[in-house]
């Protein structure tokens, strides 16, 4: 299991956590990307059927892997919403305070 520590994220996956809390809301945020971030935000399970069993936190979430390359924007709003339950806005706000942008 990963660490839920939000300082453990690498450069890339702090990138894709800003992308997610971005507004407007982002239509180009890639698979691969959200689910190395997810990775070291909690723990992922490919399941049998496909589908990945995300838990961050203490909340646990059934996600469908996008046809395309790209997650679509109600995922992009389920993930933020985990996140910022599992304290990663703080660590958001650190970011955008820096002048961190994507």
């Amino acid at each position: 299991m990963a660490s839920s520590e939000p300082e453990r994220l690498n450069p890339r996956q702090r990138d894709t956590l800003l992308q997610l809390f971005g507004h407007p809301v982002g239509h180009n945020v890639e698979w691969p990307a959200v689910l190395s971030l997810l990775e070291a935000a909690g723990s992922v399970d490919q399941r049998h059927d496909g589908t990945y069993l995300v838990q961050i936190g203490a909340e646990t979430k059934v996600i469908v892997r996008p046809d395309g390359k790209d997650i679509d924007v109600q995922l992009v709003l389920d993930l933020r919403r985990m996140l910022t339950e599992a304290g990663y806005d703080a660590l958001v706000e650190e970011l955008q305070d820096e002048g961190k942008e994507v």
